[in-house]
């Protein structure tokens, strides 16, 4: 069975950059995506890298924060092109189910 996407500090992510954003609060990313892969540094306090079931890699991070937002933030979306934007908030609804995942793997196996 295919997943949705991994969450993990292993999930390259050199060179994306800013695409989108998600209007989310802390609690909810954590409920969809689990924890944070990283939290504390300089420019940002919170970021997951995630990779989709189609290869698209993404980041999701607050940006120039003193503390982690909480509350609903306007959290940014890295990647390598759009695709990064769509999948993550298609997660986030709720759109990216066991039945949709099936569907698409056996789409791709022709």
């Amino acid at each position: 069975m295919t997943k949705a996407f991994i969450n993990s500090d292993l999930v390259e992510a050199n060179g994306t950059s800013l695409k989108g954003f998600i209007m989310a609060t802390y609690d909810q990313l954590v409920e969809i995506f689990g924890e944070p892969t990283y939290k504390g540094g300089d420019k940002t306090t919170a970021e997951w890298k995630l990779q989709f079931y189609d290869g698209t890699v993404a980041t999701i991070y607050d940006w120039k924060m003193y503390d982690t937002p909480l509350g609903q933030y306007d959290w940014h979306i890295g990647g390598y092109d759009i695709q990064s934007v769509n999948l993550v908030h298609d997660a986030f609804n709720g759109l990216l189910t066991d039945e949709f995942l099936e569907l698409m793997e056996e789409y791709n196996k022709g």
